[in-house]
């Protein structure tokens, strides 16, 4: 992005935040912070990626494994609500953990009565946010962020009258805690995290927050404050700050995280603890916050905008309309709601997906939750957990195709270690070899079913569809170093559980027994609503994929020839994706009749989109069927939460229909985000702003049949637009400019030696770097770091 240009990349607000979801975003993969922007109080309240309840604690039920044989046969007869019985009394387990809000700093401000230009805003493209107001004494600003080089939260307020700030700084937390002084300009607040978080959906637990001696994660946050001007002192355990100029408050968080999985992994193992060093939560905030004191404000906003800026303007996406920019965000929702058209906040939609992913994952923290790292109850919706049947993968599916290659490696190393809890499930539960997950994970890497229903808890494909992602990071970056040492034992563990799994079914074909469709039910022949039968078509889809990422990468590495032989023998007898009487892809192996036509899920559609299986090249009858799939399912209410309008724009890019996809961008935008751009569910759920970025990219480029298909959705209200820095498989990055619904002019660069193929609706020039023209009708052989001009 040129320094230069209008920046079209803020939230801006009138007034500040009333309630957290007004509130604007901080993060930086390990400490997330949002920010309320008052003016006499002001709240920002903080997270910790690795602050979850619980401790690490075998969860598995031994008693499973004995009742998998008579399910099947109850399936296999027919009899499924008998099956789905006997699961739901004898085969799920306990729930996940759930992550934890560390605390919040309260901020009192003396003199700024009878404010007025107030101005509250967060700029994606320096990752500050920043209030402004003034009274008749002069003008006050506050500037936040979280820096990712310093490690550290950064708050810096300013008087435009000498000696103007009058502060009194407090620490809280809604978990149990002390604070107290820890030096003359400190506050060090220390908690511990319960012990056991029980499922409270319906508000009637007795002590559904449990706290233990000696159990749950201990955890600090330090204030750190710097004054220029004027004077600090201690006063009933906050820090008051009187006549100063510039204040700079600089914040650290630290768990024992580290020391408890470590202490639980030597139990384990029945090993004596090694020499390793395990630093406290009290070591690990002085020594960021000592580093972090040695540097001006200055230099540590500099570090920060510089590292955040390196990749936030690998993007830039431009769709015109830019009138509206400087208007409150808030304003813009609300004229858009009323059909104003507005094409600079669905591009602000699109960059905020992004800003989100690099505030909630990054290299070394842990993978993006159920709201990313952002929450603030001690019990959140679904215990903000990873929900691995579509959730947490949906977190992911921009996290390639829109440049952000590198923030995908925490839900890699989560997958690794999902893998080591897994193997015991697996064994444990079903007897199998290889590894398993179910539909709920949380920080201990919980990998058994959850309690409740089978409807949700009884789903042994998360893995499965968590390894699809090994696979995607593996074809946007082909490493080969990558697919021989992480990507490819991973999923090779779990295609071992799947060649355990399957069972003969009907003639002969092998499929999944039992088996249900993330969260759906159909209807038996006694009229009862039932989740459990065999084959679905999500379990279908997803193992016959996960067979031929197996194999491919076997194939690439030549290795394992047996096990390739295994594969190729299984992928011949899997029970094949159905089509219906009336059309309809099928969403379980029989025909039955839907519980409630108009479910959130589209699972059984998972081949069309994140999945290639089901396109316009191989299956045009599948296709056509998962066309009519959408239709049926949006016209009885589908499509009605959040996540789940953002996967229907997806799915319709992937259809090729523009006009649908972009009218659920508008749908998104309209019914299910707050005044901060937060997907709402509702509750919060931050997958919808990721699985909507994701959706936005793929109407613009996709590149999952070996191929680049340049504005393959493209609608009619982009008439004229330009992006830069997409990437594709196979290692590409793109720039594309279109001028009235149509390609002027393409920049392809090569990562990687390989063969570049492009389709578009009309034939291609390409110029090679050495100047000459030919058509781009063919596979062209091209060389890493070159780039190429494609023009009509």
């Amino acid at each position: 992005m040129d320094n230069n240009r209008h920046n079209p990349w803020k939230l801006k607000y009138g007034q500040p935040a009333a309630v957290w979801e007004e509130a604007l975003p901080l993060g930086n993969g390990n400490l997330g912070a949002m920010v309320f922007g008052g003016t006499s109080k002001e709240q920002i309240q903080w997270n910790e990626d690795t602050l979850w309840s619980g401790f690490p604690r075998d969860t598995n039920n031994y008693e499973a494994l004995r009742y998998l044989k008579k399910v099947r046969e109850l399936v296999s007869s027919g009899k499924y609500g008998e099956a789905e019985d006997v699961v739901n009394a004898h085969m799920l387990g306990v729930n996940a953990q759930a992550y934890m809000p560390l605390g919040d700093l309260l901020l009192e401000q003396a003199g700024v009565e009878n404010c007025t230009s107030y101005e509250r805003e967060l700029d994606l493209d320096s990752g500050i946010a920043k209030v402004r107001y003034q009274n008749e004494q002069g003008a006050f600003t506050r500037e936040v962020f979280i820096s990712a080089p310093d490690k550290v939260g950064v708050v810096h307020l300013t008087s435009e009258q000498p000696g103007g700030l009058q502060l009194e700084l407090a620490l809280s937390s809604q978990l149990k805690h002390t604070v107290s002084p820890g030096g003359a300009q400190q506050l060090v607040l220390q908690g511990r995290s319960p012990s056991h978080i029980a499922d409270n959906y319906h508000q009637d637990h007795p002590v559904a927050v449990r706290y233990e001696e000696g159990l749950g994660i201990a955890f600090e946050l330090h204030l750190q404050v710097q004054v220029t001007g004027g004077s600090i002192r201690h006063s009933d355990g906050r820090l008051v700050i009187s006549g100063a100029d510039r204040v700079l408050l600089l914040l650290a968080a630290g768990t024992d995280y580290e020391e408890v999985r470590s202490r639980a992994s030597h139990r384990k193992a029945g090993a004596a603890k090694d020499s390793a060093v395990i630093v406290s939560p009290a070591q690990v905030c002085a020594s960021r916050l000592t580093a972090a004191a040695g540097k001006s404000y200055e230099e540590l906003r500099r570090r920060h905008t510089e590292d955040h800026q390196a990749v936030f303007r690998r993007m830039d996406l431009d769709l015109g309309g830019h009138e509206a920019d400087n208007q409150p965000t808030d304003e813009r929702l609300a004229a858009y709601k009323n059909g104003q058209e507005d094409p600079a906040l669905e591009a602000l939609l699109f960059q905020y997906g992004r800003y989100l992913l690099m505030g909630s994952s990054r290299a070394g923290t842990q993978a993006a939750n159920l709201q990313g790292i952002w929450n603030n109850h001690v019990q959140p919706p679904w215990n903000s957990n990873y929900t691995t049947n579509i959730n947490t993968q949906m977190n992911y599916w921009l996290a390639e195709v829109c440049n952000l290659s590198e923030f995908h490696e925490p839900l890699i190393e989560l997958i690794k270690e999902l893998s080591e809890t897994g193997a015991r499930t697996a064994a444990i539960h079903y007897g199998a070899r290889g590894w398993v997950a179910h539909h709920n994970v949380d920080l201990w890497k919980a990998s058994n079913p959850s309690g409740g229903d089978a409807s949700w808890a009884f789903w042994p494909m998360g893995g499965v569809w968590l390894s699809r992602h090994l696979w995607e990071h593996y074809e946007f970056t082909p490493d080969a170093a990558y697919l021989e040492e992480t990507a490819y034992p991973l999923m090779k563990g779990a295609a071992l559980f799947c060649l355990d799994w399957l069972v003969e079914g009907p003639d002969g074909q092998l499929v999944t027994n039992p088996s249900t469709s993330p969260e759906n039910r159909f209807v038996t022949e006694d009229g009862r609503p039932c989740s459990i039968s065999m084959g679905s078509a999500m379990d279908m889809s997803l193992i016959n994929e996960l067979l031929q990422h197996c194999l491919q990468a076997a194939r690439i590495l030549g290795v394992d020839p047996e096990f390739q032989a295994e594969l190729e023998k299984t992928l011949s007898r899997l029970s094949p994706l159905k089509i219906a009487e009336d059309g309809r892809l099928q969403e379980w192996i029989y025909d039955f009749a839907e519980s409630e036509p108009g479910h959130r899920h589209v699972s059984h559609l998972y081949s069309l989109y994140p999945g290639n299986r089901i396109n316009k090249r191989d299956t045009p009858e599948l296709l056509e069927a998962s066309r009519l799939s959408l239709q049926k399912r949006i016209s009885s209410g589908g499509g009605h939460t959040g996540w789940s309008c953002a996967w229907l724009i997806n799915l319709y890019a992937r259809l090729a229909d523009s006009e649908s996809a972009y009218g659920f961008v508008r749908t998104l935008l309209t019914r299910s985000v707050y005044p901060n751009l937060f997907d709402a569910h509702p509750p919060f759920q931050i997958d919808g702003n990721f699985g909507a970025a994701a959706g936005i990219a793929e109407m613009l480029l996709q590149s999952h049949l070996g191929e680049l298909t340049l504005l393959p959705a493209l609608p009619g209200a982009w008439k004229n637009g330009r992006i830069s820095g997409l990437k594709a498989r196979g290692g590409y990055v793109a720039d594309l400019e279109w001028q009235d619904g149509a390609l002027v002019s393409a920049r392809i660069t090569a990562k990687y030696d390989g063969l570049l193929r492009l389709s578009y609706a009309q034939e291609l020039k390409l110029q090679l770097p050495d100047g000459r023209v030919q058509a781009a009708d063919t596979a062209i052989e091209v060389k890493a770091g070159e780039t190429y001009l494609i023009t009509l």
